[in-house]
């Protein structure tokens, strides 16, 4: 008899296939968890998006849910995050027309769009183009954003309306103005709510501030009547579950929110990514990229029937479910269940609570957004990533954030571009004592003065070739005592039609100098490209040596001379013995 498991169990995902008893207290510990603040978050993150806030409960169910039954990481939480929601609110306002079911339908039509195009990235396995998006751009564009963000926020802090706006320095006119005509009780709510969910950041982590801060505000609402008093709250919550339809959106619509689909889409997969990796390096879980695409993709759509908007990973809330210690995937199901649980029960008690307090939330949710440290390191590792992240954090204050990330994203590839013109070309010499071959600027080395040993470090392709054979012809023609000259190829990253023929031209070129050319640790994909180009019996054959000493030893070094062999007496380096 077989113990091969039906094809209804297949149809089930690997964690509840191999579910175990044992798992439950800790997931259901974890969900909880998760639920009691993600109530609060979601509903915050639905008014940053200019949704009303029950649709941030909405997608935040049906995205737990899709992500539990398609996705592989056990921690990573899926729905509403303040990046996102920011971004939602940029590419529909202009479009709504203040047409709030408008909005609503082409958020959701938003939310479908972003979960296509991950499904069509999932099925060409184009996955990695979010990888254009880099480390620099990442943390210039998201500090920007959190600004603007958090600037968007101020109007609801101060009781004061004011259209919202993607752009920084009017968002900063706004602030400006609503300040000294802000409603006092709002703001003291406003201000309050914040300092309370940053002491409860440091003091007591592991507590849900977030629904703390909201109970006490919705409690402070019902006993001192804050609406009456005109303080903005939530108002009016519909209970129920969402009915799953399609927007009612046509083709121009459609075609006015491409660019924004495509930037959510690129920007929400590598933030959950990114988010599901970390994670998984703490508790050594193997990701599948590939399926986490697919996740992301039929939660969004997910989202979009359910009548919400873009989802993605959350990092504080994938966080906290990792620290309450959850097993599997079953966590988010439990705060799902919870979530419909208070849809269905508890709406009302939702309705008191004062806008202010969501848009404290917010506010103290996106200063995670500015990573001051990593920018500090990135300024201290490298000057042309420092440069692309000022570029990405100035553009996306000046242009907005999906030009902002644009412009960071082609900024960084023309650094890329650039340096790959000038691979680093590095003269050689024997470190004394050892027969190992190194920097003659970082090492104290022996050389001769009738040839010279210098390594590549980079491709050898139509970029790179005019500075690297401008290189060694301006060599030979500076040092007429050379005799021979030895590349050593070992930091070769790739080579192409357009470097084959300038190394078959700068060997032609040295000889005539009566110089020879020596290739040394030359790679075998470097070795097929010269080979397909018909150049092997020029390059390779009695050119090319399996390393330096050998090349060496062709070149006419003798075995005994003090370039290839240690002279008696020599001490390596401390380092080196």
């Amino acid at each position: 008899m077989s113990d091969a498991p039906g094809p209804a169990v297949r149809l089930l995902p690997a964690w509840v296939r191999r579910y175990q008893r044992d798992w439950l207290r800790d997931d259901l510990t974890a969900g909880l968890t998760l639920a009691v603040m993600l109530v609060p978050q979601a509903m915050a993150y639905a008014a940053l998006a200019g949704m009303p806030p029950i649709t941030g409960l909405y997608a935040s169910v049906v995205a737990l849910v899709v992500y539990a039954a398609l996705g592989t990481s056990s921690h990573l939480s899926f729905g509403p995050v303040a990046l996102i929601s920011l971004l939602t609110a940029s590419a529909l306002a202009p479009l709504a027309g203040g047409d709030v079911d408008r909005y609503v339908a082409l958020a959701a039509a938003l939310a479908l769009m972003v979960g296509v195009v991950h499904l069509l990235l999932a099925l060409v396995r184009a996955g990695a183009l979010v990888e254009l998006i880099s480390h620099p751009v990442v943390v210039g564009f998201t500090a920007a954003a959190g600004l603007v963000i958090g600037l968007s926020q101020v109007g609801d802090l101060t009781g004061v309306e004011g259209e919202r706006t993607k752009d920084a320095l009017d968002s900063l006119l706004a602030a400006a103005r609503a300040v000294p005509d802000a409603h006092l009780p709002t703001l003291a709510i406003g201000l309050g709510a914040i300092v309370l969910l940053l002491a409860g950041r440091r003091l007591a982590p592991r507590v849900p501030m977030a629904l703390v801060v909201s109970a006490l505000a919705v409690v402070a609402s019902v006993l001192f009547g804050l609406s009456a008093r005109g303080v903005a709250i939530v108002g009016d919550i519909p209970a129920g579950l969402p009915r799953p339809r399609l927007p009612d959106v046509d083709l121009d619509d459609l075609r006015a929110l491409v660019p924004a689909a495509l930037v959510i889409a690129a920007i929400s997969y590598a933030e959950s990514i990114s988010i599901a990796k970390a994670i998984a390096a703490r508790s050594r879980e193997r990701l599948n990229p590939g399926r986490e695409l697919t996740a992301s993709g039929a939660a969004n759509l997910a989202a979009g029937v359910a009548g919400g908007f873009p989802v993605a990973g959350s990092f504080t809330r994938s966080a906290v479910v990792h620290d309450a210690g959850a097993r599997s995937q079953l966590a988010g199901v439990i705060a799902a269940t919870v979530v419909v649980l208070t849809l269905l029960v508890l709406t009302p008690l939702l309705e008191p609570l004062p806008r202010a307090v969501l848009a404290a939330i917010v506010v103290v949710a996106v200063i995670g957004l500015i990573d001051v440290r990593a920018a500090i390191d990135t300024f201290r590792v490298d000057r042309a990533d420092a440069l692309v992240l000022i570029v990405a954090f100035g553009a996306t204050l000046a242009l907005g954030v999906e030009l902002g990330l644009l412009t960071g994203v082609v900024v960084n590839l023309g650094v890329h571009v650039v340096r790959g013109m000038r691979p680093a070309l590095v003269e050689l010499g024997r470190v004394p004592g050892t027969r190992l071959y190194r920097n003659v600027e970082r090492f104290a080395t022996v050389t001769d003065p009738r040839g010279v040993i210098l390594r590549l470090d980079g491709p050898l392709d139509f970029l790179s070739v005019n500075a690297v054979t401008g290189h060694l012809r301006r060599l030979a023609a500076d040092r007429p005592e050379l005799d021979w000259l030895v590349l050593d190829a070992s930091g070769v990253t790739g080579m192409d039609s357009t470097g084959v023929h300038a190394l078959s031209d700068l060997q032609e070129h040295l000889a005539e100098a009566a110089v020879d050319l020596h290739l040394a640790t030359l790679r075998g994909p470097q070795r097929d490209v010269i080979d397909r180009a018909g150049r092997w019996e020029q390059l390779i054959v009695g050119s090319c040596h399996a390393d330096v000493p050998a090349a060496l030893r062709a070149a006419g070094v003798e075995e005994d001379a003090q370039l290839l062999a240690p002279a008696a007496g020599e001490q390596p380096p401390d380092g080196l013995r």
